[in-house]
Protein backbone atom coordinates (compact mmCIF):
# COMPACT_ATOMS: atom_id res chain seq x y z
CA UNK A 1 0.00 0.00 0.00
CA UNK A 2 2.88 2.56 0.65
CA UNK A 3 6.47 1.89 0.12
CA UNK A 4 10.16 4.32 0.72
CA UNK A 5 12.67 3.16 -0.89
CA UNK A 6 16.33 4.69 -0.05
CA UNK A 7 14.34 8.12 1.25
CA UNK A 8 16.45 10.77 1.48
CA UNK A 9 14.83 13.64 2.01
CA UNK A 10 16.33 17.96 2.84
CA UNK A 11 14.39 20.31 4.37
CA UNK A 12 15.30 24.00 4.66
CA UNK A 13 19.02 22.93 2.93
CA UNK A 14 19.16 20.16 5.68
CA UNK A 15 19.13 16.55 5.30
CA UNK A 16 16.65 15.28 7.47
CA UNK A 17 16.26 11.82 6.26
CA UNK A 18 19.05 8.82 5.24
CA UNK A 19 18.54 6.27 3.14
CA UNK A 20 15.11 5.22 4.82
CA UNK A 21 13.21 1.89 3.83
CA UNK A 22 9.94 0.96 5.30
CA UNK A 23 6.88 -0.93 3.24
CA UNK A 24 3.10 -0.25 4.58
CA UNK A 25 0.55 -3.24 4.27
CA UNK A 26 -3.19 -3.02 4.80
CA UNK A 27 -4.22 -3.74 8.16
CA UNK A 28 -1.61 -2.60 10.27
CA UNK A 29 -1.05 -0.11 12.45
CA UNK A 30 2.75 1.35 12.09
CA UNK A 31 4.42 3.61 14.96
CA UNK A 32 6.75 5.82 14.24
CA UNK A 33 8.58 6.61 17.16
CA UNK A 34 12.32 8.28 18.14
CA UNK A 35 13.20 11.29 20.10
CA UNK A 36 12.78 14.83 19.10
CA UNK A 37 14.50 15.48 15.83
CA UNK A 38 14.66 12.03 14.85
CA UNK A 39 12.83 12.94 11.48
CA UNK A 40 9.38 11.40 12.16
CA UNK A 41 7.37 13.85 11.15
CA UNK A 42 8.99 14.70 8.29
CA UNK A 43 8.63 10.92 7.40
CA UNK A 44 4.90 10.88 7.68
CA UNK A 45 5.08 13.74 5.31
CA UNK A 46 7.27 11.94 2.87
CA UNK A 47 5.31 9.44 3.02
CA UNK A 48 2.05 11.09 2.63
CA UNK A 49 3.52 12.91 -0.66
CA UNK A 50 3.72 16.30 1.12
CA UNK A 51 7.61 16.21 1.13
CA UNK A 52 9.72 15.69 -2.21
CA UNK A 53 12.63 12.99 -1.98
CA UNK A 54 15.98 14.44 -2.45
CA UNK A 55 16.94 10.90 -3.91
CA UNK A 56 14.99 7.78 -3.17
CA UNK A 57 11.72 7.15 -3.77
CA UNK A 58 8.12 7.03 -2.62
CA UNK A 59 5.50 4.47 -3.93
CA UNK A 60 1.35 4.93 -2.64
CA UNK A 61 -0.35 1.98 -4.15
CA UNK A 62 2.91 1.07 -6.57
CA UNK A 63 2.55 4.57 -8.09
CA UNK A 64 5.38 7.32 -7.54
CA UNK A 65 3.84 9.80 -4.93
CA UNK A 66 4.65 12.63 -7.18
CA UNK A 67 2.24 10.63 -9.99
CA UNK A 68 -0.33 11.27 -7.88
CA UNK A 69 -2.87 14.86 -8.41
CA UNK A 70 -3.77 16.71 -5.42
CA UNK A 71 -7.61 15.25 -5.42
CA UNK A 72 -6.24 11.67 -6.17
CA UNK A 73 -4.16 11.31 -3.16
CA UNK A 74 -6.69 13.10 -1.08
CA UNK A 75 -9.12 10.31 -1.67
CA UNK A 76 -6.46 7.73 -0.94
CA UNK A 77 -5.04 9.02 1.80
CA UNK A 78 -5.97 11.56 4.91
CA UNK A 79 -3.21 12.94 6.90
CA UNK A 80 -3.42 14.62 10.37
CA UNK A 81 -0.74 17.43 11.10
CA UNK A 82 0.40 17.96 14.12
CA UNK A 83 -1.56 21.33 14.58
CA UNK A 84 -4.41 22.28 13.20
CA UNK A 85 -5.04 26.13 13.20
CA UNK A 86 -8.29 28.05 12.24
CA UNK A 87 -8.85 31.36 12.87
CA UNK A 88 -12.53 31.51 11.68
CA UNK A 89 -15.12 30.11 13.98
CA UNK A 90 -15.98 27.44 12.21
CA UNK A 91 -18.94 24.82 14.08
CA UNK A 92 -17.40 21.58 14.88
CA UNK A 93 -19.91 19.55 12.33
CA UNK A 94 -18.78 22.08 9.65
CA UNK A 95 -15.15 20.96 10.28
CA UNK A 96 -15.50 17.18 9.83
CA UNK A 97 -17.67 17.58 6.86
CA UNK A 98 -14.56 19.40 5.25
CA UNK A 99 -13.04 16.13 5.06
CA UNK A 100 -15.50 14.96 2.40
CA UNK A 101 -14.38 17.55 0.24
CA UNK A 102 -12.88 14.96 -2.17
CA UNK A 103 -15.70 13.06 -2.78
CA UNK A 104 -17.79 16.21 -4.04
CA UNK A 105 -19.63 15.15 -7.05
CA UNK A 106 -18.78 11.76 -6.73
CA UNK A 107 -21.22 9.07 -5.78
CA UNK A 108 -19.59 8.72 -2.63
CA UNK A 109 -20.97 12.39 -1.65
CA UNK A 110 -24.49 10.11 -0.97
CA UNK A 111 -22.37 8.95 2.34
CA UNK A 112 -21.45 12.70 3.88
CA UNK A 113 -24.06 12.95 6.39
CA UNK A 114 -23.36 9.19 7.36
CA UNK A 115 -19.64 9.48 7.48
CA UNK A 116 -19.63 12.74 9.90
CA UNK A 117 -22.30 11.71 11.94
CA UNK A 118 -19.93 7.87 12.64
CA UNK A 119 -16.52 9.83 12.41
CA UNK A 120 -17.69 12.09 15.30
CA UNK A 121 -18.91 9.51 17.47
CA UNK A 122 -16.06 7.44 16.97
CA UNK A 123 -14.47 10.84 18.71
CA UNK A 124 -16.65 11.75 21.20
CA UNK A 125 -17.39 15.10 19.47
CA UNK A 126 -20.86 14.92 18.85
CA UNK A 127 -22.38 16.76 22.15
CA UNK A 128 -20.80 19.94 21.03
CA UNK A 129 -21.16 19.93 17.37
CA UNK A 130 -22.84 23.01 17.01
CA UNK A 131 -19.94 25.12 18.73
CA UNK A 132 -17.00 26.98 17.51
CA UNK A 133 -13.93 25.44 17.13
CA UNK A 134 -12.37 28.15 18.35
CA UNK A 135 -14.21 27.76 21.05
CA UNK A 136 -12.65 24.61 22.57
CA UNK A 137 -9.87 22.93 24.32
CA UNK A 138 -6.83 21.63 22.72
CA UNK A 139 -7.87 18.28 23.73
CA UNK A 140 -11.47 18.87 22.16
CA UNK A 141 -9.70 20.37 18.99
CA UNK A 142 -7.30 17.51 18.24
CA UNK A 143 -10.02 14.75 18.96
CA UNK A 144 -12.37 17.30 16.05
CA UNK A 145 -9.11 17.30 13.69
CA UNK A 146 -9.29 13.38 14.16
CA UNK A 147 -12.61 13.57 12.73
CA UNK A 148 -12.25 15.22 10.11
CA UNK A 149 -9.48 12.87 9.05
CA UNK A 150 -11.95 9.78 9.49
CA UNK A 151 -14.80 11.55 7.56
CA UNK A 152 -12.71 11.34 5.24
CA UNK A 153 -12.79 7.51 4.30
CA UNK A 154 -9.74 6.93 2.80
CA UNK A 155 -7.66 3.40 2.92
CA UNK A 156 -4.45 5.19 4.02
CA UNK A 157 -4.18 6.90 7.43
CA UNK A 158 -1.66 9.29 8.32
CA UNK A 159 -1.57 10.78 12.05
CA UNK A 160 0.97 12.67 13.34
CA UNK A 161 1.05 13.10 17.38
CA UNK A 162 -3.12 12.71 17.91
CA UNK A 163 -2.57 11.84 21.51
CA UNK A 164 -0.51 14.90 22.18
CA UNK A 165 -3.05 16.93 23.68
CA UNK A 166 -5.49 14.31 24.64
CA UNK A 167 -6.21 12.98 28.52
CA UNK A 168 -5.23 9.19 29.30
CA UNK A 169 -9.10 7.95 28.07
CA UNK A 170 -9.24 9.55 25.18
CA UNK A 171 -5.34 8.38 24.28
CA UNK A 172 -6.42 5.26 24.27
CA UNK A 173 -9.62 5.92 22.59
CA UNK A 174 -7.76 7.29 19.49
CA UNK A 175 -5.50 4.21 19.25
CA UNK A 176 -8.56 1.95 19.10
CA UNK A 177 -10.07 3.85 16.37
CA UNK A 178 -6.38 2.97 14.75
CA UNK A 179 -6.85 -0.61 15.78
CA UNK A 180 -10.68 -0.33 14.29
CA UNK A 181 -9.45 1.17 11.25
CA UNK A 182 -6.66 -1.46 10.47
CA UNK A 183 -9.07 -4.32 11.50
CA UNK A 184 -11.67 -2.68 8.47
CA UNK A 185 -8.26 -3.49 6.16
CA UNK A 186 -6.30 -0.08 6.59
CA UNK A 187 -3.27 1.29 6.73
CA UNK A 188 -2.74 3.17 9.74
CA UNK A 189 0.83 4.92 10.23
CA UNK A 190 1.10 6.78 13.59
CA UNK A 191 3.82 9.05 14.77
CA UNK A 192 3.92 8.75 18.83
CA UNK A 193 6.03 9.69 21.85
CA UNK A 194 4.38 7.20 23.84
CA UNK A 195 5.86 4.18 23.93
CA UNK A 196 3.56 2.44 26.02
CA UNK A 197 0.64 3.37 23.50
CA UNK A 198 2.79 2.07 20.06
CA UNK A 199 3.69 -1.05 22.31
CA UNK A 200 -0.14 -1.51 23.25
CA UNK A 201 -1.41 -0.98 19.80
CA UNK A 202 1.09 -1.11 17.08
CA UNK A 203 1.15 -4.06 14.92
CA UNK A 204 4.93 -2.52 13.67
CA UNK A 205 7.38 -0.31 14.92
CA UNK A 206 9.34 1.58 13.49
CA UNK A 207 12.37 3.77 15.02
CA UNK A 208 13.92 6.60 14.05
CA UNK A 209 17.38 8.12 15.19
CA UNK A 210 19.29 11.03 13.73
CA UNK A 211 17.16 10.67 10.54
CA UNK A 212 17.55 6.77 10.11
CA UNK A 213 15.46 3.94 10.93
CA UNK A 214 17.35 1.84 13.51
CA UNK A 215 14.97 -0.73 14.54
CA UNK A 216 11.75 -1.98 12.40
CA UNK A 217 9.45 -4.81 13.21
CA UNK A 218 6.99 -6.10 16.25
CA UNK A 219 6.94 -3.97 19.45
CA UNK A 220 7.96 -7.37 21.20
CA UNK A 221 10.93 -7.57 19.02
CA UNK A 222 11.93 -3.92 18.60
CA UNK A 223 11.27 -2.78 22.47
CA UNK A 224 15.11 -3.91 24.13
CA UNK A 225 16.63 -1.63 26.97
CA UNK A 226 19.88 -1.65 25.13
CA UNK A 227 18.75 -0.49 21.89
CA UNK A 228 15.89 2.20 23.55
CA UNK A 229 18.21 3.44 26.34
CA UNK A 230 20.49 3.77 23.48
CA UNK A 231 18.28 5.92 21.30
CA UNK A 232 16.86 7.97 23.90
CA UNK A 233 19.91 8.38 25.64
CA UNK A 234 17.57 7.90 28.46
CA UNK A 235 18.15 4.12 30.57
CA UNK A 236 15.14 2.32 30.56
CA UNK A 237 14.04 -1.10 31.18
CA UNK A 238 11.07 -3.36 29.42
CA UNK A 239 8.26 -4.66 31.33
CA UNK A 240 6.15 -7.43 30.38
CA UNK A 241 3.41 -7.68 32.60
CA UNK A 242 0.60 -10.63 32.53
CA UNK A 243 -2.24 -9.34 31.30
CA UNK A 244 -0.60 -6.75 29.58
CA UNK A 245 -1.52 -5.44 26.00
CA UNK A 246 2.28 -5.25 25.26
CA UNK A 247 5.74 -3.81 26.26
CA UNK A 248 6.06 -1.46 28.99
CA UNK A 249 9.09 1.18 28.52
CA UNK A 250 10.15 2.23 32.41
CA UNK A 251 12.20 5.32 32.59
CA UNK A 252 14.84 4.11 35.25
CA UNK A 253 15.21 6.95 38.27
CA UNK A 254 17.11 7.76 41.05
CA UNK A 255 15.41 6.61 44.15
CA UNK A 256 13.93 9.32 46.48
CA UNK A 257 15.57 9.02 50.06
CA UNK A 258 12.37 8.19 52.77
CA UNK A 259 11.10 10.76 54.85
CA UNK A 260 12.80 10.76 58.19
Amino acid sequence: MLEAHNLTVHRSGHRVLHSVDLTLAPGEVTALVGPNGAGKSTLLAALAGDLPAASGEVRIAGRPAGAWSPRELARYRAVLPQDTALSFPFAVAEIVRMGRAPWARTPAAAEDDEAVAAAMAATEVTAFASRPFTALSGGERARVALARVLAQRTPLVLLDEPTAALDLRHQELVLRVCRERAAAGDAVVVVLHDLGLAGAYADRVAVLRAGRIVADGPPSDVFEPALLSRVYGQPVDVVDLPGAAGPLVVPRRPRRNPAT
